[in-house]
């Protein structure tokens, strides 16, 4: 294995780490304050798209793409430190046409779209003109097994006709969300996984009621996860992704490069939380000495150093395996680092959160939003138990007697 950064990724860190000390960082509070005046969490504030010009400019735009007529054509190798630098900031990814579930619509798109899916919806994606919105997970059943899924897609001529309800649709809240895809069955009575079809629905179709958006522990993402209630939505036959049939398919090549976004970019939070954590350890003082000096404090400090570089190297090596012979042969890895990155994440941005006494719970500090948005990346592309129980299914397999 070689984790040696190629000459381009390394330039793009330097770019990319000038633009977030630049740009990004400052504009963070300027973001938030933006939102609180608009009086609407969804609203789209104005440096955003000061901050995706000058992503633009820096050619720091659509870096996770791995189709050089889209983006830099980066390895997923070469990506991965490049998503751990967006990591640091909420809103990072986002002004780099980065941000999640519009990474993996492209993706999905590019790989299975038509040519006139790609010019209709891919372009303006690509272009950050639009936003889109991936509507898989279902109120009424355990989503976590995607066979489950129970939303009806029918087909009547030259149309499908779409009924049920999803709720967690990622980005549905956005006035920019133009685009749903969305899984349902094409065929219950087929074999468990092709019975599932992924389709292309506006969200203008008639028929499609966003409900209402879902609370994080309490916080309203700007993005939103909406309850969304499809009713009779009728779309034609040509927005149909691939083949009836394919949508577990597609699924599963959807979420495996996702899985490094969102790993690489928690480790990035947590070393955010591990810096704050030694400022705020430097800083303060009890009974006549820093907090930096407690025995306790310094286990947490150099626990979460261990922590970060263990999950840092084994989502390095997830990505080379995904680089060199692909997702499928990387599928153990890919659901190992699904589970420990997010978990080392909320053990680092805990301990800090103690380090700052009252004011971590506060939002005063990033800490505890970083804290409910991490927590839901352990149910987010499937929960940690169905990521073990892959590992663990393999591994036996493996030391399955001969008969």
């Amino acid at each position: 294995m070689d984790f040696e950064l190629t000459d381009r990724c390394r330039d793009f860190q330097e770019r990319l780490t000038a633009f977030m000390d630049e740009r990004v960082y400052p504009a963070e509070a300027v973001f938030e304050e933006q939102l609180r005046a608009a009086g609407d969490p969804h609203f789209e504030p104005p440096v955003m798209e000061e901050l995706k010009d000058e992503a633009r400019a820096r050619g720091l735009w659509n870096l996770f793409h791995p189709d050089p007529q889209h983006g830099p054509g980066l390895k997923v190798a070469e990506y991965a430190p490049l998503a751990e630098i967006m990591g640091r900031s909420p809103i990072a990814a986002e002004a780099c046409n980065c941000s999640a579930p519009d990474t993996g619509n492209m993706e999905v798109l590019t790989l299975f779209g038509t040519p006139q899916q790609q010019e209709r919806w891919l372009r303006p994606l690509l272009d950050g003109e639009i936003r889109s919105a991936f509507a898989m997970t279902e109120p009424e059943v355990a989503s976590s097994d995607a066979t489950n899924v129970r939303l009806s897609i029918a087909r009547d001529g030259d149309s499908y006709v779409l009924n049920g309800r999803k709720w967690w649709t990622s980005g549905a809240m956005r006035a920019r969300c133009s685009i749903f895809i969305v899984m349902g069955k094409t065929d219950p009575d087929g074999p468990p996984h092709r019975q599932q079809s992924m389709v292309l629905v506006p969200r203008d179709t008639p028929g499609v009621t966003v409900l209402r958006n879902l609370p994080v522990f309490g916080y309203a993402d700007q993005e939103g996860h909406a309850e969304v209630l499809f009713e009779d939505v009728r779309v034609p036959a040509t927005n149909l992704i691939a083949n009836e049939g394919d949508g577990f398919l597609i699924s599963q090549a959807r979420l495996g490069p996702g899985r490094i976004h969102h790993c690489m970019r928690a480790i990035g939070a947590a070393e955010r939380a591990l810096e704050l954590m030694c400022r705020r350890a430097q800083e303060r003082e009890t009974f006549g000495a820093p907090v930096a000096t407690r025995g306790n404090v310094q286990d947490w400090i150099a626990e979460s150093r261990i922590e970060i570089e263990m999950a840092r190297l084994l989502t390095m090596k997830t990505a080379w395996l995904m680089d060199t012979v692909g997702n499928k042969h990387a599928r153990t890895e890919i659901a190992a680092i699904k589970v420990a990155a997010p978990n080392v994440a909320l053990k680092v941005i805990d301990r800090a959160i103690q380090v700052h006494g009252g004011g971590g719970v506060s939002d005063d500090f990033p800490l505890a939003s970083m804290y409910a948005h991490m927590r839901t990346l352990r149910l987010a592309d499937g929960p940690d138990e169905v990521h073990k129980m892959t590992i663990a299914r393999r591994e036996l397999r493996a030391h399955a007697p001969a008969e």
